[in-house]
């Protein structure tokens, strides 16, 4: 008799329903404290605990690892290290499961502050009556910066209310604009949008050198992974002005800290991460990885391969 495959959960709060696995693997549960010990006698990981990053202290140890790793969120910025880089082991992300529900969220926050729906309720809470004009978003201008599905996603939801939209990727191509275009770009931009991955291209490319590129009028929103920003100059490009505002959803260190400065800044919104966690949104990670699972079983190619040269999941 074949010995089932072993599956090694990196679990978090609630874990995965895999109950389609039952007698297909050897399903086990690991925390961060017992993952190393574990992963020699893995053949599949999944990272369920997607804000940990035990699996780049964990994966340079001896032994054999696992074949193929599966991480249940779209960055893998968090259990990539060289070792596994360079490696045979294939790793694939939950592209596709979050394009959507971070899409509404960006046209969520471009509304509000187009609106200004932040200082409607202050005042509210401080029943106070104080009409102002809003501005008309229809119109504007943004540009994405990440041209994978996310950032081509919120471009489409964008678009569709009447906002013209560029997408800024890695390489230029058809309705791709390159990073040679990304300053212009910001020069004319009412709504910067952040959706690239974090690389070594990508880390603290918002600098103070690009908020002070952007039009005074300009709001900024940063939905991709916090290192993207350096959050002091985005403090300082709010306080001096430079920008009208700014909404980050992810930040450089979580959960922020509640003494932190960001909190008290004017205009910007503060979010924990969760633009991309609707209603049942779990239940489709699992869902996504039970299917890969059974594709994996069956020898036929796995979807979501990423690149881990480059840190994504390469576009067609």
């Amino acid at each position: 008799m074949t010995a089932l495959p072993t599956l090694l959960v990196l679990d978090a709060e609630p874990p995965p329903r895999l109950g389609r696995l039952t007698g297909r693997a050897r399903v086990v549960h690991t925390d961060e404290t017992g993952l190393a010990g574990l992963l020699p006698g893995a053949d599949v990981l999944l990272v369920w605990d997607f804000a940990s990053h035990a699996v780049r202290s964990a994966w340079p140890g001896d032994g054999p690892r696992p074949g193929w790793v599966h991480t249940a969120s779209a960055g893998v910025d968090h259990l990539m290290c060289p070792e596994l880089a360079a490696s045979d082991t294939v790793v694939t992300n939950a592209r596709g499961i979050f394009d959507a529900p971070i899409a509404e969220y960006v046209a969520a926050l471009v509304l509000a502050m187009a609106k200004d729906l932040p200082r409607t309720l202050e005042f509210q809470r401080e029943r106070e009556w104080r009409h102002r004009e809003s501005r008309r978003v229809a119109g504007t201008r943004a540009v994405v910066v990440g041209s994978g599905p996310i950032g081509r996603e919120i471009a489409r939801t964008l678009k569709a209310l009447g906002v013209t939209a560029a997408v800024v990727g890695r390489v230029p191509r058809t309705g791709i604009h390159g990073p040679d275009d990304l300053d212009r770009l910001l020069a004319r931009a009412d709504w910067v949008i952040a959706a690239a991955p974090l690389t070594e291209r990508t880390r603290g490319m918002f600098d103070l050198r690009r908020f002070g590129v952007m039009q005074p009028s300009a709001c900024f929103v940063n939905v991709g992974r916090g290192q993207l920003v350096d959050e002091d100059a985005l403090v300082r490009a709010l306080e001096k002005r430079w920008i009208a505002g700014a909404a980050l959803d992810v930040l450089t260190s979580e959960p922020l800290a509640a003494d932190s400065p960001l909190w008290r800044v004017p205009g910007l919104l503060v979010s924990p991460h969760m633009s991309g966690d609707t209603v049942g949104w779990r239940d489709e990670l699992g869902a996504q990885f039970v299917e890969l699972f059974e594709r994996w079983v069956a020898g036929r190619p796995l979807r979501n391969v990423v690149d881990k040269q480059r840190g994504y999941v390469p576009g067609h």
